[in-house]
């Protein structure tokens, strides 16, 4: 299963009570909303695991979750680190123009004269507006405007359109 198969959405960041519950650092909007999704595909390294997700809840600023077959403290401390992933098919559909960051991740970036900039590498969250970074030649970071600084965006055929100076 390639990255683009699934999407990440948390890590599993420590253990809870005696029980086997996990906390989890999660990288969705709202936080608490990774619990919406079962199973979960969690992998570290080369190994992978499904695991169904039984019960969770948010205790102050965690998130904290029960596992299939994570019964007491031991089992869940060996899950510490691992990364939680979801197939896309899991989430919602996007509405017209929207998209997951998920989605935009490798995409071909062109300014509207045609000149290559290289590909997507990440998204971040900034205070004003979420920026795109983008690796080719130099490291561009371009806001992520619509319509102002993003043209065109075809998931179809990998290409994010940018009105950007190449230079800059």
């Amino acid at each position: 299963m390639s990255d683009k198969d699934i999407v990440s959405v948390g890590k599993i960041s420590g253990v809870f009570g005696v029980k086997g519950w996990v906390k989890v650092f999660s990288f969705t909007d709202a936080r608490e909303n990774i619990l919406d999704y079962s199973p979960w595909l969690l992998r570290k390294g080369d190994e992978t695991r499904l695991i169904k997700v039984l019960d969770g809840t948010v205790q102050g600023k965690s998130v904290l979750a029960q596992l299939d077959s994570v019964t007491d403290r031991d089992q869940a401390a060996l899950l510490m680190g691992w990364e939680i992933f979801i197939s896309p098919e899991q989430l919602p559909e996007t509405a017209e123009g929207e998209y997951y960051w998920s989605e935009l991740i490798g995409l071909k970036v062109a300014t509207t004269h045609g000149v290559q900039l290289g590909l997507i590498d990440s998204l971040m969250e900034t205070g004003a507006n979420d920026i795109i970074i983008v690796h080719g030649e130099r490291e561009h970071v371009i806001p992520f405007l619509q319509g102002q600084t993003i043209i065109n965006i075809d998931l179809d055929i990998g290409i994010m359109v940018v009105d950007w100076d190449p230079d800059f």
